[in-house]
């Protein structure tokens, strides 16, 4: 049975503030999605939910990294090396988070947020490198964290965007408009190594998963058009970012104590 003309709208809407904060910051995707399929469009299952944002960030993360490749924010020798060390990394925390329990694995989520969100406004006053090299230093800085990212956000089933632009930044020391575009590289990789998890289980409802592209792809060209517009302004994205993380996790936080 399909989902109700109600829920059919609240999936599209819902999908358009995922596209518009993977435009935005990179990420936000399933962190976003995964508490509006549950609380907003009424997936009971939370395995289920976390399936389903899986494949819809990762279809939205990949229209969003047109978007951004077009005016030059992508760096692609260092994102592709970080999505390649990042995918086995996913595929493996994606099995170990299949086991454990759906409220538990949310809470645990909203708590490691909240510390990413910390760092980002520790660092929101930081330019960035001008010139980003894939050489002998950010090399095995790329594959460490990109493995470990991959392995988070795996286990909470995330694209991970708000992991992977601080570990980008961590390993390469690029600017966060670089570290947005370029983390959509990963997002889309991680989203779909999750998403093929989850769906060899049958937990993905690909009716909902669909309605969110759709509406994720008007929201993702107005989020990656109000990145410039923040990055200008110094530490301003960075700011917007962590107090993304804040607001969702403590909801995410306050939701699953509640419902524990």
């Amino acid at each position: 049975m399909g989902p109700s003309l109600i829920q059919a709208a609240l999936a599209v809407v819902s999908g358009s503030l995922v596209g518009f904060s993977l435009g935005l910051v990179g990420g936000g995707g399933s962190i976003l999605a995964v508490p509006l399929l549950v609380y907003v469009v009424g997936v009971p299952n939370a395995h289920v939910a976390i399936g389903t944002s899986a494949v819809a960030v990762a279809a939205n993360a990949a229209v969003n990294l047109l978007n951004h490749h077009r005016v030059g924010n992508v760096i692609w020798r260092c994102a592709l090396v970080f999505a390649g060390a990042g995918v086995a990394g996913a595929f493996v925390g994606s099995t170990l988070g299949k086991a454990v329990d759906g409220q538990k694995l949310l809470a645990a989520f909203a708590v490691l947020m909240m510390v990413v969100g910390g760092l980002m406004l520790h660092k929101r006053g930081a330019g960035g490198a001008k010139i980003v090299k894939l050489d002998r230093d950010t090399l095995p800085r790329l594959v460490i964290i990109g493995l470990a990212t991959g392995a988070l956000s795996g286990f909470f089933g995330i694209g991970g965007g708000f992991l992977i632009v601080p570990g980008l930044m961590l390993a390469t020391g690029m600017p966060i408009l670089n570290a947005v575009g370029s983390s959509l590289v990963a997002v889309t990789a991680f989203g779909l190594t999750t998403a093929a998890n989850y769906a060899v289980s049958g937990q993905v409802d690909w009716i909902l998963a669909g309605l969110f592209v759709v509406g994720g792809i008007a929201g993702g060209f107005v989020g990656s058009r109000s990145a410039h517009t923040l990055a200008s302004r110094r530490g301003y994205l960075n700011v917007a970012f962590a107090a993304l993380i804040f607001a969702v996790a403590i909801y995410m936080l306050v939701r699953s104590l509640h419902l524990a």
